[in-house]
């Protein structure tokens, strides 16, 4: 399983990167032959320009959202109109996981009527369970944050990535962090700050759950643009003593 940043600015675009979007892809032979299955795990601000400098954004095989924060999901309203209407021809319908109030969200993001909105292009699917698509099984944990939000567990060829969304800690976030072979978490805060509760991590919050929850290697990412990264990398570190590395655009890992 490879993991590629696209996008990793918190709260909204940073100068030299995107907001939160992450590509996943694994190999697989389904019966008809082996290929590469690539997911989304959310599509924030600006993430759709750097998928395409990747990959050819109508090959993702599903799109799996945290939550409906704008620098989470709203590049979903260009990737609809690329597939609505790219000239090869309107695509097949993309699954679309996340929140319950997923697809009316995001015809209010493009000013449609709720009804077709956005179903035409998008089969938007709730997350109530553990889902399978092609080699990846991956489980859904709610988290700590003001809005219905998600945290998932992505596990493919023996091996498992862990994503804590946007999140205060909680145990969904340990859930989906046990053992997992790569945590990508979330430092939006910094510990030297009185920061309101069941909202974000801290850099040593990041620390303390991959410590507490046995995980092998933490990527610290979300950091906003008003703070320095540098922080919440130290912080990270000085909770966390595995493998610790700051997320930046186009970065890639092989877990």
């Amino acid at each position: 399983m490879r993991l590629t940043v696209l996008g990793c600015s918190g709260s909204y675009n940073g100068p030299d990167a995107a907001a939160s979007s992450y590509l996943v892809e694994a190999e697989h032979d389904d019966g008809t032959g082996s290929r590469t299955w690539r997911l989304l795990l959310d599509l924030g601000s600006g993430a759709l320009g750097p998928l395409q400098r990747l990959t050819d954004p109508l090959g993702i095989d599903a799109v799996l959202l945290s939550h409906l924060h704008a620098d989470h999901c709203l590049d979903l309203c260009g990737y609809y109109v690329m597939r609505k209407y790219h000239p090869t021809g309107a695509q097949p319908r993309l699954p679309v996981w996340g929140p319950s109030t997923t697809a009316d969200r995001m015809a209010r993001a493009y000013d449609l009527e709720l009804d077709p909105g956005m179903h035409e292009e998008f089969d938007f699917l709730t997350w109530a369970g553990p889902i399978t698509i092609g080699p990846f099984a991956i489980e859904a944990q709610p988290v700590e944050h003001p809005v219905e939000a998600y945290a998932m567990r992505i596990s493919a060829d023996g091996a498992v990535l862990a994503y804590s969304g946007d999140t205060g800690p909680c145990g969904g976030l340990d859930a989906v962090a046990k053992d997992a072979d790569l945590l990508l978490a979330e430092a939006s805060f910094r510990s030297c700050d009185v920061n309101p509760p069941a909202l974000h991590l801290t850099g040593t919050e990041c620390g303390e759950v991959a410590t507490r929850m046995g995980v092998r290697r933490l990527v610290v990412t979300h950091v906003p643009p008003w703070f320095t990264s540098d922080v919440a990398l130290a912080e990270a570190r000085a909770a966390f003593d595995g493998p610790v590395e700051l997320a930046t655009p186009g970065a890639v890992y092989d877990v």
